[in-house]
């Protein structure tokens, strides 16, 4: 009998993930196929862009990360009832299940659209950080009826004061609500040359899946299962996305890509239930969003475009600028300039009281580093960061974090 159970639960717990792989094959090639046919006609509609970082002028289409999100959908609406049905003919209502799914697909659905809605309308940035809230709401309403769990394991260090767990409350939802709105903004943030806004999407994602695969051996194993119906059909058709992202870019991707792509990883994050550890696969995001939060808050004069410079006489990306009078700088901002020149993040120039530095991103901090970068080698090496981010995240996750918890 306890064969039957454990051969049972195994078929339960990989056949829908077998199925769910399948059909994501299915999707990248389909994928792959649609986004050239349909390129020009978003060029017809006005919704092209102009690559900067080339010599020629041609028409690039834009937003075509909404074909990539639709696909997905179609992808994963198509799959609910390989997990559902299944469980109804063993005479099983799987209520809670079904209900996470078809909000998260919610929440999704809804940041597909917003995307869209800010690369055809241009939204302002308070509204870029308004919407993933919005967006996020049927996400946290049904962690809370499903699970309502608050509580947080206090590392070893601090148990003397606090004990083993602390409930946090409401204070748990404001952190799942801003990993909504960190997720959505942090990867349109690090952005701006081919294939970046794919390619660290795809790195983030697989590692996501990697450790889904890991913990599937848990006792959590359905939420990691959950996690795989999401990220097994958005890893193949981003990678669709990719093929024609990469150097040189036949097509943008847009905000809607990026806003799709944060709220994919916020969902399984969330109602997966390791929202603390999907941010250790967003190390260099944290790094960018960090670095830049003096230019995004004001501190320091903030550009419309903060891309890197093309040289078309060498054919290079170099670092782009900002020029701002050192006097009109605030306390905080004379603050952030003397902790970046110490730690050398930061290029510096000034005459006559007027200063130029470069913008503060990764990006052009590689470049600062590394000097003028042709594209795609830029683009590689920004890649390979993030994979060898993606190592220290698991050694977090897994040798490190024995020493603060008891695993």
């Amino acid at each position: 009998m306890a064969v039957d159970v454990e051969a049972n639960t195994t078929w339960k717990m990989h056949f829908p993930i077998l199925i769910n792989f399948l059909m994501s094959i299915v999707a990248y090639f389909l994928t792959a196929r649609l986004i050239p046919g349909i390129k020009e006609k978003f060029i017809k509609a006005n919704l092209f862009g102009i690559d900067m970082s080339k010599t020629t002028s041609d028409k690039v289409p834009e937003s075509l990360g909404v074909v990539t999100g639709c696909a997905f959908l179609i992808t994963t609406f198509l799959f609910i009832p390989v997990p559902f049905g299944s469980s109804l003919i063993q005479g099983e209502y799987p209520h809670e299940q079904l209900v996470e799914l078809l909000a998260a697909l919610l929440s999704i659905c809804c940041m597909l659209l917003l995307g869209f809605a800010d690369d055809v309308l241009d939204l302002r940035w308070r509204h870029k950080l308004l919407l993933p809230t919005i967006a996020s709401l049927p996400l946290l309403m049904v962690y809370y009826v499903n699970f309502n769990a608050t509580t947080i394991v206090v590392p070893k260090p601090f148990r003397d004061l606090f004990g083993f767990s602390v409930d946090i409350g409401i204070f748990y939802y404001v952190y799942m609500g801003m990993l909504a709105v960190f997720c959505t903004n942090a990867i349109n943030i690090l952005a701006g040359v081919n294939g970046l806004e794919t390619g660290q999407s795809v790195v983030i994602a697989v590692s996501i899946v990697v450790f889904n695969i890991v913990e599937l051996s848990g006792p959590l194993w359905k939420a990691h299962q959950f996690s795989l119906y999401f990220m097994l059909p958005y890893t193949a058709t981003t990678l669709a996305l990719l093929k024609h992202n990469w150097y040189p870019s036949r097509v943008f991707v847009g905000d809607t890509f990026c806003y799709f792509s944060g709220m994919t990883f916020a969902v399984v994050g969330i109602l997966g239930h390791f929202s603390k550890t999907i941010l250790l696969f967003f190390i260099p995001q944290v790094f960018n969003f960090l670095y830049s939060a003096p230019q995004l808050f004001r501190f320091i004069p903030c550009p419309r475009h903060r891309l890197p410079k093309f040289n078309s006489k060498i054919d290079r990306l170099e670092i782009s600028t900002t020029v701002f009078k050192y006097s009109d700088l605030n306390v905080l901002g004379k603050i952030v300039i003397k902790l970046f020149k110490l730690f050398k993040l930061i290029k510096w120039q000034e005459k006559d009281g007027v200063v130029v530095t470069n913008n503060l991103t990764l990006i052009n901090l590689v470049l600062l580093y590394f000097g003028p970068l042709h594209e795609a080698k830029l683009v590689s090496i920004l890649i390979g960061i993030q994979v060898v981010f993606t190592g220290v995240a698991f050694a977090i996750r897994y040798p490190l974090a024995s020493v603060f918890y008891d695993l």
